[in-house]
């Protein structure tokens, strides 16, 4: 299905405000999947509406409640989620940090009583178009192993970064702490098909090419094994013991459960004013230097580019701003599924 990027966040605006958002709120939560599925990073893009309408129907996610600061220093902030949509909450957290790095040079929101919150990276975006260094992180139920164990001791816990980088665009890197995304896994299980032995471990705790059995026997591997365990555990510290949020295997299964609990998510967000440490714009120019040495390495026999994080998503963004989003079909069926849920029209989404 090929559509506009308005004309997909209207629609997914439409379903929320369906399922019981104010029309702000809704905005809000349309703007982040949409942005995700511009970059084209279509796993955590408006697929993923389909489970939050779910939530929202059966009371797990609570459409008419508003996160609030429970608590605030100068440079710190504690944000309750009371189980409102968890973009909703993890934009509120990240403004908070902004508005307080700016005073500080410095702050961390925490969160609290939150759910699933889609892609990282486009809150830490939110503090480099302000001109701020931006990172977010989250915790998850879990499904990452740890070296030597026979299931997940931790959630996949995405953390992402984003740098301002003057005349060009921002650097931008999200990633979870598991060699590789939960869905990709699950959709070979489906497909039927074996996948590379670095991705899971079965219930004896080897690396396996079967997927058969997952999410209910197994676990993700980490990434680089040991390190990115390591820093799942920093990721679990900074969003989920620091903030009073679930942890481990407190942390509730937002996809799989039947929508009714909250799940308690954890998320943390740190924003860096860079105009409070050196004088104002000496690090974007700083920044643009070092993007300019890095493209202008030299390169490998047939490569024509080398990037920086984030240029691949900005250069697909721009394409989707021009001619349009290309939703791939597993995208397609959860958008069908989400029309069904609120009685919208999808066949005026494409184009």
């Amino acid at each position: 299905m090929h559509v506009t990027y308005d004309a997909l966040k209207q629609f997914t605006a439409e379903a929320f405000v369906h399922a019981g958002l104010s029309a702000e709120d809704a905005a809000t939560g349309a703007e982040v999947l949409a942005m995700t599925d511009a970059w084209g990073i279509y796993t955590h893009g408006t697929k993923l509406l389909r489970g939050y309408l779910r939530r929202l129907k059966a009371g797990g996610l609570r459409a008419k409640e508003r996160p609030v600061l429970a608590g605030e220093g100068l440079a710190w902030a504690l944000v309750d989620g009371n189980s409102s949509l968890g973009m909703v909450t993890s934009v509120f957290a990240m403004q908070a940090a902004i508005r307080k790095a700016r005073q500080c040079g410095i702050a961390y929101a925490s969160v609290r009583n939150s759910c699933h919150f889609g892609a990282a990276g486009y809150y830490a975006w939110l503090a480099a178009q302000e001109g701020l260094v931006g990172l977010s992180m989250a915790n998850d139920k879990p499904s990452v192993a740890a070296p030597g164990s026979r299931g997940g001791i931790t959630g996949s816990n995405p953390i992402a970064y984003a740098v301002p980088a003057g005349k060009h665009r921002a650097i931008l890197l999200d990633m979870s702490v598991a060699t590789v995304a939960g869905g990709k896994v699950y959709a070979a299980r489906t497909r039927g098909e074996k996948i590379p032995a670095t991705w899971l471990v079965g219930g004896d705790g080897k690396p396996t090419t079967d997927p058969s059995g997952y999410p209910e026997v197994g676990a993700l591997q980490p990434a680089a094994g040991h390190k990115g365990y390591g820093i799942a555990l920093l990721i679990e510290t900074l969003a989920g013991l620091l903030s009073g949020a679930g942890v481990t295997h407190g942390v509730g299964n937002w996809l799989w459960d039947d929508g009714t609990p909250p799940t308690n998510h954890g998320a943390a967000f740190i924003a860096v004013d860079t105009d409070a440490i050196m004088p104002a714009g000496k690090f974007t120019r700083r920044v643009e230097a070092m993007v300019d040495e890095i493209h202008n390495a030299p390169r490998v026999e047939g490569v024509d580019r080398i990037y920086v994080p984030g240029e691949m998503e900005w250069d697909r963004y721009d394409l989707a701003m021009k001619e349009g989003i290309q939703l791939p079909p597993d995208v397609v069926t959860s958008l069908q599924d989400a029309a069904k849920m609120t009685g919208l029209d999808l066949t005026d989404l494409a184009r």
